[in-house]
């Protein structure tokens, strides 16, 4: 964690030294996110979120800018029909859907070039915080739903890799499409158990640089 936190340090250091212009800006959008990994026989559903945050555009030249950002994002998955042993019996007793609400800070540092006057691609490293994860259970044949706080089973922190395109439509309103690929297992296991779940994510975020 020292590491990364230097590392960014760094990387923020160096881009501010060399910058030709430095903007800061907002950004808001919705995401559509499931997991995988080890996932077989589960019936695992996208599940819509949102994201939101800041961030500062530091233009190395017109082709290259650097953009570090930090993105509130809720994330998960549903797994429908999913059997329950309500009684812990080995007995499934009903069914239900399950829904997996995790809600993390990301902080993606990203590289953008662009090939036209615009338009962008971009790649990065991203790593994310947990600060919450709960789930929502609703059982076929009955009212009502239950919530359970399930943070303790997932990791605290989980990282992986961005990439991208956007438009700038003008020097202060873009609008951009990202995928999150998960490279760290998000989920806690017990010793012998080498099963792994990973994020995945889709976003779309509109941004306005001040």
């Amino acid at each position: 964690m020292k590491k990364i936190t230097l590392s960014i340090v760094a990387v923020l250091a160096f881009g501010f030294a060399n910058a030709q212009e430095v903007k800061f800006g907002v950004k808001a959008g919705m995401n559509l996110t499931t997991w995988t990994g080890d996932t077989e026989g589960v019936n695992l559903k996208s599940k819509v979120g949102f994201n939101g945050g800041g961030f500062v555009a530091i233009q190395f030249s017109e082709k290259l800018t650097l953009q570090p950002e930090v993105l509130f994002s809720t994330q998960g998955t549903k797994i429908d029909n999913q059997a329950v042993d309500i009684n812990e019996d080995g007995v499934v007793d009903v069914v239900g859907d399950v829904c997996f609400n995790l809600s993390y800070i990301n902080v993606p540092v990203m590289v953008k070039y662009y090939p036209v006057k615009g338009f962008n691609v971009e790649l990065g490293p991203q790593i994310g915080f947990l600060v919450g994860a709960k789930t929502v259970t609703k059982l076929q044949g009955y009212s009502g739903e239950s919530k359970i706080d399930v943070k303790e089973i997932f990791e605290s922190i989980d990282f992986g890799v961005n990439f991208g395109a956007g438009y700038d439509f003008t020097e202060n309103i873009s609008a951009g499409i990202r995928y999150n690929l998960g490279l760290a297992n998000i989920a806690k296991t017990e010793a012998g158990d080498d099963s792994k779940i990973k994020n995945s994510v889709f976003s779309l975020s509109v941004g306005y640089k001040f």
